[in-house]
C-alpha cells in the first residue's frame, strides 16, 4: 500500500508537470492566435481556483486514476481506483484537499503482513478464513478460524466468530481462549499518509475490498 501512495503522488505530480508544460507551451507561441474551443454544454464548470495560490504551487481541480493492477515489493493491489480534488503541488510536496482510494487487497498480501505463514481467505457469508501455526501451552497446533472483517480505528480488524484446534472438542474448548487472541488480527495499513484511514472493508472472493479516505492530505517531497 505505501508504494501505491507513493505512486499516487508520483502520477500526481507527473500530471501537475504536464499542466505547467502546457501552460508554458500556450504563452510561448510564434505570435499566432490560439484557437478558442467552443463551450460544451456537456461539460462541468472547473472548480475555482483558490485565492491563496502560492507562486510556487500548482493547483488540480480533480485527479481520476484508475489501474487493474499495482504491483510493488510491499504487495499487489487490484481494481485500484483514486479520486483527488483541490490538490497542490509545490516543492515542499503535495497536499490534498480530499483523497479516495479503492482497491482490492488480495489474501496473500495481508497474509504476508501478518506473517508466521499465515493463510487468509475468504470463508463465505462476509466472512475471512484464518489458519495459521500457534503455539499453545508448550505445543505447535494449527487453528483455523473464521471471523467478521470491519475496518476500526482506521485499521483492518479480523475477530475469529469460530475457532477450530483439529482436536477434541473440549480441547477446543478449554484453549479457545487463548487460540481466539491468536488468530484475531488488527492490521494496520502501511505507509498511510497523515490525514488517511482505512475506513470501509468487505470480503470478497479475490481479497478485501478496500476504501480509504482522507482530508487535507499531506506527502513529503
Amino acid at each position: 500500500m505505501k508504494r501505491f501512495l507513493l505512486g499516487v503522488v508520483s502520477t500526481l505530480v507527473v500530471l501537475a508537470l504536464a499542466l505547467v508544460v502546457v501552460l508554458f507551451s500556450l504563452g510561448s507561441g510564434s505570435g499566432g492566435t490560439a484557437a478558442t474551443p467552443s463551450p460544451s454544454t456537456s461539460a462541468t464548470a472547473p472548480p475555482k481556483r483558490p485565492a491563496d495560490l502560492a507562486a510556487d504551487e500548482t493547483w488540480l481541480g480533480s485527479v481520476d486514476l484508475r489501474s487493474e493492477d499495482v504491483v510493488s515489493a510491499d504487495g499487489d493491489l487490484a481494481d485500484v481506483v483514486a479520486k483527488g480534488t483541490g490538490v497542490r503541488f509545490s516543492p515542499k510536496g503535495l497536499r490534498a484537499q480530499r483523497l479516495d482510494v479503492d482497491a482490492t487487497v488480495p489474501f496473500a498480501t495481508v497474509a504476508a503482513q501478518v506473517g508466521d505463514d499465515t493463510k487468509v481467505f475468504a470463508a463465505g457469508g462476509g466472512l475471512a478464513g484464518i489458519e495459521r501455526t500457534v503455539t499453545i501451552l508448550g505445543r505447535d497446533v494449527t487453528v483455523k478460524a473464521t471471523g467478521t472483517v470491519k475496518a476500526d480505528g482506521g485499521q483492518l480488524l479480523i475477530e475469529p466468530e469460530t475457532v477450530d484446534l483439529g482436536g477434541p472438542s473440549f480441547v477446543n474448548a478449554a484453549a479457545s481462549a487463548v487460540a481466539r487472541r491468536l488468530v484475531t488480527i488488527r492490521q494496520p495499513v502501511a505507509g498511510v499518509p497523515k490525514g488517511m484511514a482505512l475506513t470501509a472493508v468487505r470480503v470478497t472472493d479475490a481479497g478485501f475490498a478496500a476504501r480509504l479516505t482522507g482530508a487535507d492530505v499531506t506527502f513529503g517531497p
